[in-house]
């Protein structure tokens, strides 16, 4: 049974939530403001988190996120949130979240997201290594080296080289990229793509390493072993 932590300070909408992910099995806690919901989260293992954008208080849904990414924890977060535009959906993707729904929403699509990220989560993994020249990712531990050297990595950004990695030497596309690691429809108004792209690359390259995802302009990108 999927533990699930709903952290909204709305309770009604909170327990509809609750009961809704209860009928399809799971196990819910709630937790109605960003402290609490931060305490519980950091303090236990959910195999998905749904948070609230707009919570009120010193600590709103994007601050309870970061700090939760910050101190470790990877469990896979649903924002919720009335702000539907691009930009703070791009706001909530590069605070550490997985998904973002917009109110007004339908609970079988909330579920029907959330049965996804639990999903992916419990997958179990075939290959315990990705190797690509000299970068190297360790799958059960999530540590990634280069040339020897330890690189850290946000959760999105781990996802990000994890896809490309497993398609060394293939032109991977923006659609591809959104679908497959955001798991949405690509919006083409987002440049969420690129700014994580050009984070990770950064990270490859540091201190003075060659390049490795090159850009095919119209295209995608391509992740090839240095030369």
């Amino acid at each position: 049974m999927a533990r699930v932590l709903i952290v909204e300070d709305d309770a009604q909408t909170a327990a509809e939530i609750a009961a809704a992910l209860g009928e399809l099995g799971f196990d819910v806690e709630c937790a109605y403001t960003g402290r609490e919901g931060l305490l519980k989260a950091a303090a236990d293992k959910y195999e998905a988190i749904v948070l609230d954008r707009m919570l009120p208080g010193d600590l709103d849904g994007l601050a309870v996120l970061s700090t939760l990414r910050a101190v470790g924890v990877d469990a896979p977060v649903l924002i919720l949130s009335a702000l539907s535009a691009v930009d703070e959906r791009v706001r909530g993707l590069r605070a550490g979240g997985d998904d973002y729904l917009t109110k007004p929403f339908e609970f079988i699509e909330l579920t029907a997201r959330l049965e996804v990220l639990v999903r992916r989560r419990k997958a179990p993994q075939r290959e315990t290594m990705l190797r690509v020249g000299d970068l190297e990712v360790d799958l059960v531990t999530r540590e990634v080296r280069r040339a020897g050297r330890v690189m850290e990595l946000l959760p999105r950004e781990y996802r990000l080289l994890e896809y490309l990695m497993r398609h060394p030497g293939q032109v991977v596309t923006r659609t591809m990229l959104f679908e497959e690691v955001w798991e949405y429809r690509y919006d083409e108004r987002t440049n969420v793509i690129d700014v994580h792209i050009g984070k990770l690359r950064r990270k490859l390259e540091e201190g003075g390493m060659p390049s490795m995802i090159q850009t095919l302009r119209g295209s995608g990108y391509v992740l090839r072993a240095a030369e």
